[in-house]
């Protein structure tokens, strides 16, 4: 008997939630979303959780699991109409959660700064190092949107500084200015599993005493060196008068996430406050710079 049953059913989006819940009711130790078809998800505006159009809802079971139960017990529930729908899968004995953050390496952004996962040292010549791992919460740096600001990031100073992240996700610019010497840095996100995930990486990098986490309803307007929000297009339109007021005199706003027939709407929306804007692009993605006189 293997150690491990996967199993994995084909359902639709609105019916993701049910399929987790009665895969967790029937045992199963973790349940993953995986996408049936090629269907990418950008990076979700404030509120979304978009999904893909053809799902695979995955449960893992002990080994031990009675495939023919299981099966019946999920035709049962009206998620499969057969037990030849579901996609099986015997597995070895294994720390699968190493596995799939093993495939996970180091990576430079810039000239100094590196993303390291837990599971690999550091080289001692790195000058700055973040540690994270892959999680639930957006952003590891592998997303063109995040590369972007963490390019941004490293090219600049940043000793002594007050910091806005709006749309903090993992916690990753925020660390990131952290590290490059920020005194002060306030990081705002709509979910509050981003929040905690925040926290949770400062705490792994020592920074937790300079990052404060608020819900957007708990953040207020205040004097920034450097504004950063890695969201979407529409998000940092409507955020414009707010991010703008934030930024002082001879500070920074980078904003991200944003396509390039997006490019002229958002920067459109920043200008008369802050003058021209500098364009960075990586892949389809853009980067908008500015700073105030």
């Amino acid at each position: 008997m293997s150690d491990w049953l996967q199993i994995g059913l084909r359902v639709d989006p609105d019916q993701v939630e049910s399929s987790e819940e009665a895969l967790l009711e029937l045992g199963a130790h973790s349940v993953t979303l995986l996408d049936a078809g090629d269907h990418p998800v950008h990076e979700p505006a404030p509120g979304e959780t978009p999904l893909w159009p053809d799902i695979v809802v995955q449960g893992l079971f002990d080994g031990s699991m009675e495939l023919a139960a299981l099966s019946q017990a999920l035709v049962d529930s009206g998620l499969i109409g057969d037990p030849t729908a579901l996609i099986v899968e015997r597995l070895g004995d294994r720390d699968w959660t190493r596995a799939w953050m093993d495939r996970y390496e180091p990576l430079r952004f810039g000239q100094s700064l590196w993303i390291c996962p837990s599971h690999i040292e550091p080289d001692p010549d790195w000058p700055i190092v973040i540690r994270l791992d892959p999680g639930l919460a957006f952003g590891s740096g592998t997303h063109p949107t995040t590369a972007l600001c963490l390019e941004w990031i490293d090219r600049h100073e940043l000793a002594g500084s007050r910091v806005i992240d709006f749309g903090c996700g993992s916690g990753i610019l925020a660390i990131a200015c952290a590290l490059k010497g920020a005194a002060r840095i306030i990081a705002v996100d709509h979910d509050p599993q981003a929040l905690t995930a925040t926290m949770n990486n400062a705490r792994r990098n020592n920074v937790a005493d300079r990052i404060e986490c608020l819900l957007p309803d708990q953040f207020e307007v205040q004097a920034a060196d450097l504004v950063v929000a890695n969201i979407l297009a529409g998000p940092l339109i409507e955020l414009a008068p707010r991010l703008g007021e934030c930024v002082r005199a001879g500070g920074n706003l980078v904003l991200s996430g944003i396509l390039p027939e997006q490019a002229t709407g958002v920067a459109a929306a920043y200008r008369e406050m802050l003058g021209a804007e500098k364009i960075s692009r990586r892949e389809d993605w853009i980067r908008l710079d500015f700073m105030r006189d």
